[in-house]
């Protein structure tokens, strides 16, 4: 569990909510907030924009974090809650006309979730093969599928110690 303010005060607040009303939006919410930070993935905001065409006048809630996506043109005006905003994708929202709220305003606006549409971002994503414990001596095999961060994929980068048994040990 986290110790630090904000977020404990947010499960605090959602957990009151999710008890004192019988809405599964906040029930939602509040399972989503203890979920761990890879099962919380970020969303760009060209998905966001995809998943609200056709939804105006409702607002986006995701349990996560907003980033830019500089392939995205143009933004249009929308609501957006979520646990935090990357400055470029608050900027381009706001800019638009929109708005970036948080949880606790959120939960003044629409304490049941009424015209909100819940999100998630992508589950699989090309950094998760990088997540886990890297490999040494002492512990050889601790996550063999964890990929390193490698400069290049050449025949000078990484090929040597650790990777052959001929040069000291082959994980």
């Amino acid at each position: 569990k986290t110790q630090t303010p904000s977020p404990r005060l947010l499960i605090k607040l959602s957990s009151f909510l999710a008890r004192r009303t019988d809405s599964a939006f906040c029930a939602t919410v509040l399972k989503r907030l203890h979920m761990s930070k890879v099962n919380s993935p970020p969303i760009a905001l060209s998905r966001l924009v995809k998943y609200m065409t056709g939804k105006d006048g409702k607002t986006a809630v995701l349990v996560g974090k907003v980033t830019d996506d500089v392939r995205l043109m143009e933004v249009p005006k929308m609501t957006v809650c979520a646990l935090a905003f990357t400055a470029t994708a608050r900027a381009r929202i706001t800019a638009a006309g929109g708005e970036c709220i948080s949880f606790d305003q959120l939960a003044l606006r629409a304490p049941k979730g009424t015209n909100t549409v819940l999100l998630r971002g992508p589950k699989s994503r090309a950094a998760l093969a990088h997540f886990g414990h890297s490999t040494s001596v002492l512990n050889p095999h601790t996550h063999d599928g964890v990929k390193p961060y490698v400069r290049s994929k050449g025949r000078k980068f990484e090929k040597a110690r650790g990777r052959r048994r001929s040069n000291g040990f082959k994980v």
